[in-house]
């Protein structure tokens, strides 16, 4: 089992930064993906930004160029910086933490997801 913590989120006005942490805790494998989702009302969740242990990242087109994504493979912690913030990034903001569990012969793909965080950007 994986627990994960997350804090920062909060409200901001049009143009701001905040910063997400998220820290997993328990059976972590040295090889896993940890990011963020979001979740606006009405809308499915999508996926904001993720980072590899191996340093590989994914953002969504929507965030490129002002979300920054970033971990300490030493202590299990992820962070988004979040910059130029606009309305249209209001929800509330999850933490992902996926890994491969290996048993004899097979494997299947763990996720956890953090409680969430509500970001919200004020016009």
């Amino acid at each position: 089992q994986v627990q994960l913590v997350e804090s920062g989120g909060g409200l901001v006005q049009a143009g701001g930064s905040l910063r997400l942490s998220c820290a997993a805790s328990g059976s972590i494998s040295s090889i896993n993906v940890m990011g963020w989702y979001r979740q606006a009302p009405g809308n499915q969740r999508e996926l904001v930004a993720t980072l590899t242990t191996g340093g590989s990242s994914n953002y969504a087109d929507s965030v490129k160029g002002r979300f920054t994504i970033s971990r300490d493979n030493a202590k299990n912690t992820v962070d988004l910086q979040m910059n130029s913030l606009n309305p249209e990034d209001t929800a509330v903001y999850y933490c992902k933490f996926s890994q491969r569990v290996y048993y004899r012969l097979t494997s299947r793909l763990d996720d956890y997801w953090g409680q969430g965080t509500q970001v919200t950007v004020s016009s």
